[in-house]
């Protein structure tokens, strides 16, 4: 069973920053793209920022220039450094990650975590 853990959410003010971390652990072969989403109350889930195992981004465009989406292999953990929050930035963040379980298998599961909440607000 593969799990996906966050944390790092919390209360900023405008402008401030927060760092969300995502550590993947249970019987994984290889971890494959990985990413953040989001979802506002009210609103769908987005995408905000992906990696894949080469370490190529993308980045939504409302977070283009503000935040930077890293991961470190050997921690099986992938980080969003959020910079220059706004309140519209509020939301809870999820973490997500196409799983390859072993290496004999020719495709990769996905999985979600559960999320955590970052509100921006003075």
């Amino acid at each position: 069973q593969v799990q996906l853990v966050e944390s790092g959410g919390g209360l900023v003010q405008p402008g401030g920053s927060l760092r969300l971390s995502c550590a993947a652990s249970g019987r994984i072969f290889s971890l494959n793209a990985m990413g953040w989403y989001r979802q506002a109350p009210g609103k769908q889930r987005e995408l905000v920022a992906a990696i894949t195992s080469g370490d190529s981004t993308n980045y939504a465009d409302f977070v283009k220039g503000r935040f930077t989406i890293s991961r470190d292999n050997a921690k099986r953990t992938v980080y969003l450094q959020m910079n220059s929050l706004k309140p519209e930035d509020t939301a809870v963040y999820y973490c997500n990650a196409d799983v390859k379980l072993r290496s004999s298998y020719a495709y990769t599961n996905n999985y979600w975590g559960q999320g955590t909440q970052v509100t921006v607000s003075s």
